[in-house]
C-alpha cells in the first residue's frame, strides 16, 4: 500500500523537504503538490518520449541499500509502454552478473533514467520493476523486430511517479546516425546545387557564342 500524500513524496521525503525548507525552494514545491504533485500516469507525450530512447539507465538498489545503475539499450521502440503504468523490454544476455535480477529480488524498487541530449530533455520515473522469465509470449511482444541480440528474459517496470527537468546543463550532443543522415541530405543538396550551376553555366557559355 502506498503511504505517500503525494506523488513527489517518492523522492520529498520528510528529511529531503526540512532541507528543501532551510535552502528555500520548500514553498515552490509545496505549491506543486497543492496542484497534486508529479503525475503518476504515462501521458501519451511521455509514451512518444519512452518509445524514442535507444540509450536509457535502470538504477536499483540490494537489501542492504547499495545502489545500482544499469544501461540498456537497443533501437528505437526497445522500450515500450504497455499501458498507462507499465514499461516493459527485453533483457538482453550481457556478462551474466545478473546484479539487477538479484537487487529485484530483494528490493523491487527500480528508478529510469532517461535523457536526449539533442533535444536536451530527461525525465526521471520512480517505480518498481520485475524480471520475468520464461514467458515466450510477453518475449514476442517485446523483442524488438530484426535486433541482432540474444534476448534472455524481460523486465516490467511499474511507475508510481514521473518528472521532468529542465534543460540547464545537459550537453547537446547527436546521434551517429542522425548526423550522417543530415550529411548525407546536405551532400545531396550540394550536388543537386553544383549540377546546376554547371548547367547554368554551360547555357551562359552557350548564349555568349551566339
Amino acid at each position: 500500500m502506498n503511504a505517500h500524500v503525494f506523488t513527489s513524496d517518492v523522492a520529498f521525503t520528510p528529511t529531503v523537504k526540512a532541507i528543501q525548507a532551510r535552502k528555500g525552494s520548500r514553498d515552490a514545491y509545496a505549491r506543486v503538490e497543492e496542484r497534486g504533485g508529479w503525475q503518476a500516469d504515462i501521458t501519451p507525450d511521455l509514451a512518444a518520449f519512452i518509445e524514442a530512447q535507444t540509450s536509457i539507465f535502470l538504477s536499483t538498489a540490494n537489501g542492504e541499500g547499495q545502489p545500482y545503475i544499469q544501461h540498456r539499450g537497443g533501437p528505437a521502440g526497445f522500450l515500450k509502454v504497455l499501458d498507462q503504468r507499465t514499461i516493459g523490454f527485453t533483457d538482453f544476455s550481457g556478462n551474466r552478473q545478473f546484479i539487477t535480477q538479484g537487487n529485484l529480488d530483494d528490493n523491487p524498487r527500480a528508478f529510469l533514467f532517461l535523457i536526449d541530449y539533442a533535444r536536451r530533455q530527461r525525465i526521471k520515473i520512480w517505480g518498481s520493476a520485475r524480471v520475468v522469465e520464461d514467458d515466450a509470449g510477453l518475449m514476442a511482444k517485446l523483442m524488438p523486430e530484426g535486433y541482432k541480440a540474444r534476448p534472455e528474459q524481460t523486465i516490467l517496470f511499474t511507475v508510481s511517479a514521473w518528472d521532468s527537468n529542465c534543460p540547464q546543463h545537459i550537453p547537446q550532443r547527436f546521434e551517429a546516425a542522425d548526423v550522417a543522415a543530415a550529411l548525407a541530405e546536405r551532400d545531396k543538396r550540394i550536388e543537386r546545387l553544383e549540377q546546376e550551376i554547371a548547367r547554368l553555366r554551360s547555357v551562359s557559355s552557350a548564349t555568349l557564342k551566339e
